[in-house]
């Protein structure tokens, strides 16, 4: 995985080393997490310009604001992932994906922080609770 810190390594690395607040959005693909202080992107789409991803890909990462107790997830499953048309593996798909994502960036820098979906993300929930159509594997 490729770290790319903003404004620099140096004091993205310090941020981390006093455990304060980030903003990080990892790429689908998990080859890259997009990093910065809160108070120097302050939104995800503001962290992506920093990089000069363009800021109507935000659906290609898993995002997250992280702090030395949770990482809040803003759990926003495209109606394309993976090309995955059924509602309910796509979201299943995008959850498990983004779980193992998100727990290999924290551990790698040292948050052993709980992932929270905050309860305005978690409409997308909603088709996994029905039981009439919901049929596991």
């Amino acid at each position: 995985m490729t770290y790319m810190k903003y404004p620099d390594e140096a004091t993205v690395n310090g941020y981390i080393a006093r455990k304060e607040p980030l903003i990080i959005a990892i790429s689908f693909d998990g080859e890259t997490a997009l990093m910065s202080h809160n108070e120097d992107s302050f939104e995800h789409h503001i962290l992506l310009a920093h990089f000069g991803v363009k800021q109507t890909d935000i659906d290609r990462y898993f995002r997250i604001v992280v702090d030395d107790k949770t990482a809040e997830w803003t759990f926003v499953c495209p109606h394309d992932y993976h090309g995955i048309t059924d509602r309910q593996r796509r979201i299943k798909r995008f959850y498990n994906d983004g779980i193992s994502a998100i727990s290999r960036v924290l551990s790698d820098i040292g948050y052993f922080s709980d992932i929270i979906i905050p309860q305005r993300y978690r409409r997308h929930f909603d088709a996994m609770l029905d039981d009439s159509t919901y049929l596991p594997y």
